[in-house]
């Protein structure tokens, strides 16, 4: 039955073989079921040439020169959020050449170039990205045993629903964490409940709702007075001297809670200013929420969020929250390495 496409360089190497055994055209035809004039071609080419590999050809030339796509990449790094039909408005526009949006994707694509949910992060000014690069640098030689002396505390909000609100981005792979590929975030935002909470390597310290609008007097009260005094006094006594940090939300900076800190003699661990990613209770309030999400019967309203939250507070085991504590080296270098700017973590 004779064949109407082309032969791959396995079935052209059979014939060259009953070729080279002493067969005739006629019987490898028979005995392949290829055609005789293919037959007669495959075996003309090899005693010509030698050979009996199909030439490689050409191909369809490509719409864009290496020109093209160098000035593809600029239109995609200073717009990296347009969808891909803005991309193909405004390179047109800009060149002329007119391809469809296929095209372009795939263009991209094979430039590395993927659309990506942006990953969230503080806006860093410059200053504080100078201000994050020296502290990290003032802390690059602290060890393990270091940084079990600290403290860490922050607030987070909890809510019955969550929206990811996902932004997404033209980037390479490795851009993931670059600067123009990071969508800002602002710290607490939604319904729900506020908790206070704080840690260190050696446990977990209370868990505490903050209901309504809280200020300097309150912090002082109900957060440092009644939970952080108490706390830090049992963990100098069982562990030795201690750093406590807290970042620089306005109430814990204002003159009334300096002079309460001082007046307390609690020993502050001195806080870059945008800086979750150098506090790793952030990622602890991560693990808190997976355990409430990964509970059956989810909390109907705040109270039940609440005593949900208390729970699975309790139940986090030592080994997360000291692999947290152990990760402050590895995220010093991130932040020495990222030259002050947000890191991965």
């Amino acid at each position: 039955m004779v064949k109407t496409r082309e032969l791959s360089d396995f079935e052209r190497g059979r014939v060259i073989g009953f070729y080279e055994a002493g067969d005739s055209e006629r019987t490898i035809s028979e005995k392949t079921g290829y055609g005789k004039t293919t037959i007669h071609n495959i075996i003309s080419k090899y005693k010509k040439t030698g050979a009996f590999s199909i030439a490689s050809r050409s191909g369809r030339p490509k719409k864009l020169t290496e020109r093209d796509k160098r000035h593809l990449k600029v239109i995609v790094t200073q717009n990296r959020r347009e969808p891909v039909e803005k991309i193909v408005k405004n390179f047109a526009e800009s060149t002329g050449k007119v391809i469809c949006k296929n095209t372009m994707k795939n263009t991209l694509y094979n430039m590395g170039y993927h659309s990506c949910t942006a990953l969230r992060k503080p806006n860093v000014s410059e200053r504080n990205r100078k201000i994050r690069l020296k502290w990290a640098r003032e802390r690059r030689l602290w060890t393990i045993n270091d940084w079990k002396k600290v403290v860490w505390s922050d607030e987070s909000r909890f809510t019955l629903f969550q929206n990811d609100g996902k932004i997404r981005v033209w980037r390479l792979q490795e851009e993931k964490y670059n600067i123009n590929c990071l969508v800002p975030t602002m710290k607490h935002g939604g319904g729900g409940i506020m908790m206070w909470g704080c840690f260190s390597w050696y446990g977990l310290g209370p868990l505490v709702r903050i209901d309504g609008r809280i200020n300097s007097e309150r912090y002082i009260e109900d957060i440092l007075g009644y939970h952080v005094v108490p706390f830090l006094e049992e963990f100098e006594e069982e562990n030795g001297e201690y750093f406590f940090q807290q970042d620089n939300a306005p109430i814990h900076t204002s003159a009334r809670t300096r002079n309460f800190i001082e007046e307390t003699e609690i020993i502050l661990l001195p806080w870059p200013g945008q800086s979750p990613d150098l506090n790793p209770i952030e990622h602890l309030w991560d693990e808190l929420e997976r355990r409430i999400r990964a509970k059956q019967k989810h909390p109907k309203n705040l109270g039940e969020l609440e005593a949900l939250l208390q729970e699975c507070w309790s139940e986090i085991p030592c080994e997360v929250y000291q692999k947290l504590v152990e990760s402050m080296v590895r995220r010093i270098e991130e932040v020495i390495k990222a030259r002050g700017y947000p890191t991965r973590y």
